[in-house]
């Protein structure tokens, strides 16, 4: 799952929306170095991504992209999964993706001393670019991909993952349909005990 689906599974909830967001950045046991409402975010994501690398659903589409982008092709499904997301996001959310997007810039711009380096300094290109409406777009989610092959370490086509998914699109937005399901079903009670036991 990438940053659009992490924010939309921390619920309303700012703080853990901010946490969920850093914590790719976050090794180890530093999270501890932040209040404990981020922390909160940082442990849902933690959480997100073991769900995720451990559903069949998830597996079996991230399969499709092996022969052409190999191990990357982790990257390519989460990325395709917050396409489908934000194509559909009518159906998971009543707040119009525009104005989610927007108050998500919104908390990011008034919190970016929390924010790691790497992150604050990567926020007003993904505001100025609008990440999170932008993977609606097709051709958007293609130049991301194709702008994330200058950081992988081998030489990779990530943006073939596009082509993969068009044919075979009926059976990747069918298994998001399911996973998703499951995954928010999941986070809800996640939330519950993250906030019972910190």
């Amino acid at each position: 799952m990438n940053y659009l689906a992490h924010i939309y599974l921390s619920g309303n909830d700012e703080f853990l929306k901010l946490g969920n967001f850093i914590a790719d950045e976050i090794k180890g046991k530093s999270y501890k170095e932040f209040p404990k409402d981020i922390q909160k975010g940082i442990i849902l994501h933690r959480a997100i991504d073991d769900f995720t690398d451990h559903h069949p659903l998830v597996s079996k589409g991230a399969h499709r992209f092996f022969d052409a982008v190999g191990h990357y092709n982790g990257v390519v499904i989460d990325m395709i999964y917050d396409h489908i997301l934000a194509k559909h996001w009518n159906t998971y959310s009543e707040v119009d993706l525009n104005l989610f997007a927007e108050d998500f810039y919104l908390l990011l711009d008034t919190n970016m001393d929390i924010l790691p380096k790497k992150i604050s300094r990567a926020v007003p290109y993904m505001i100025e670019h609008n990440w999170l409406v932008s993977y609606a777009s097709i051709e958007a989610l293609r130049e991301i991909l194709k702008q994330m092959n200058n950081k992988t370490k081998h030489e990779t086509s990530l943006q073939k993952g596009v082509d993969i998914y068009i044919d075979h699109q009926k059976e990747f937005e069918d298994e998001f349909e399911s996973f998703f399901e499951d995954i928010r079903a999941f986070c809800k009670e996640k939330i519950k005990s993250i906030n019972q036991n910190l």
